[in-house]
């Protein structure tokens, strides 16, 4: 079924298979907080165990249930569903038995942008970093947001929330627009923002037909002219951004790293934010673009970037410990990887890299191109280090191994260095770390990676 059968108004109870995923827990809170009936159920939920995702999804007034169909009854009216779920599973069965329709989270996304003014960031990376810059700018223009992330904003999790969702009292919803299922070809913004296109879960040729299609449905479609591969979707008009190129309408310069903070000028505007990297300032000007072009002025948006407090494991400091700085890192496609690596590369005259790749499929997909990527950005003295794909079940063909990316740092010459158990790495280590140095960790997909990243922090 598509989502044009259903009417979001006249729907009032939700059951979320799946809801402790970054992506469901944030479309769950979403429909709690416009006053919906919302379960959930997750297979990382155990009796007897405290789960933090859990206890926060119930405060907002969400029941979470074991992932055994306790959770679904004949007052559930949808079932939501990530990619992840398999037909197998026993809540689906449940919900078929009992013919409860079910639709995916993009599916439901879809529904609820078209009943906002919705703004769709999208491009392979960057996309949450951007979301949560353009929520805060729009927040302190008093225009009373909505957002859908992909990732928690620290600042609404120092509220004690997940962080990821929020409802405002106004019109406007920044979500993200996900290019890795193609369902980003579902939505119909007001406005459509590509950050960038790069090799991810998708060949190059299938990315540009897919963002494309994103294009044709958007009413305004800004770009980033700078980006190789993205610039050849501008319309050369003045809404497009840039920080190489002078002939789009919205130019950063006067780029500066200070430790952990950069400062830059937006169409002569000084602009400092507490980030590194200058794909953060990228990020910052594409939000800043979108939120001019809806009418906030270049004054408030250097405001509000100023105040950012940044998203969750997204070159998240952990602390400096024997003069090593400590950084957490979503990071887990190539050009992630290596623009997580140059963004610390300024603060210490050493990086050691730990990357735990996620899936065996995109591993094997993308090994030449995290080759290449890594062994670009590694300057002569840096380390690159890797532990096993991490696993998350289901089928899969595990004909590749971590390890295989390492051997093939080596023979390029980098200082490359495999431990298959990650719980092994502080030990591995030690001989490895200078007076000056930072230890940046990366990873996706797995759970248990920001527990990892502080007990890495506690054991150093």
């Amino acid at each position: 079924m598509t989502e044009e059968k259903y009417d979001l108004k006249a729907l009032d109870c939700f059951h979320l298979i799946g809801v402790a995923g970054t992506g469901m827990s944030a479309i769950a809170q979403y429909l709690s907080g416009i006053g919906k009936k919302v379960t959930g159920s997750d297979r990382y939920f155990h009796p007897g165990e405290p789960n933090d995702t859990k206890e926060k999804l119930e405060v907002e007034g969400i029941k979470c249930f074991l992932q055994d169909g306790s959770g679904i009854n004949e007052t559930t009216q949808l079932i939501v569903i990530s990619t992840a779920v398999e037909e197998t599973n026993v809540e689906i069965q449940k919900a078929r038995s009992l013919n409860i329709p079910i639709i995916t989270r993009s599916q439901l996304l879809t529904l609820i942008s078209n009943e906002k003014r919705t703004i769709a960031v999208g491009g392979t990376s960057g996309k949450s970093t951007t979301s949560a810059m353009l929520f805060d700018i729009l927040e302190v223009a008093g225009l009373q947001p909505s957002i859908i992330s992909g990732a928690g904003l620290v600042r609404l999790q120092e509220q004690g929330k997940i962080g990821n969702a929020f409802v405002g009292n106004g019109d406007l919803l920044v979500i993200e627009a996900d290019e890795s299922d193609g369902s980003i070809v579902n939505y119909h913004p007001e406005v459509g923002l590509l950050l960038n296109l790069d090799k991810d879960h998708k060949e190059i040729s299938e990315l540009q037909t897919i963002f494309q299609t994103f294009k044709s449905h958007s009413q305004r479609f800004i770009v980033n002219a700078s980006h190789e591969l993205a610039a050849p979707f501008s319309q050369k008009t003045a809404q497009d951004f840039s920080s190489s190129k002078a002939d789009a309408g919205y130019k950063a310069t006067d780029f500066l790293q200070e430790g952990l903070s950069i400062r830059f000028k937006i169409n002569n505007i000084d602009f400092r934010l507490q980030a590194i990297g200058r794909h953060n300032m990228e990020n910052a000007l594409a939000a800043v673009t979108v939120a001019n072009q809806l009418g906030v002025d270049l004054e408030t948006c250097s405001k509000a970037i100023v105040q950012y407090k940044g998203i969750y494991r997204r070159n998240q400091v952990l602390g400096k410990k024997r003069n090593i700085w400590v950084i957490d890192d979503y990071a887990h496609n190539p050009a992630k990887v290596a623009a997580a690596i140059a963004g610390v590369q300024p603060l210490a005259s050493k990086v050691v890299a730990w990357f735990q790749p996620h899936g065996y499929g995109p591993t094997r997909f993308l090994r030449k191109d995290f080759v290449e990527a890594i062994s670009k950005t590694l300057r002569p003295q840096d380390e690159i280090w890797m532990s096993e794909i991490f696993y998350a079940g289901g089928t899969a063909v595990k004909d590749i191994s971590a390890n295989d990316l390492i051997i093939d740092l080596q023979m390029l010459g980098k200082n490359a260095f495999f431990v298959e158990d990650r719980n092994h790495l502080v030990a591995a280590l030690v001989q490895h770390f200078t007076d000056d140095c930072v230890l940046l960790l990366m990873g996706a997909r797995d759970p248990s990676l920001d527990t990892f990243a502080k007990q890495v922090y506690n054991d150093l």
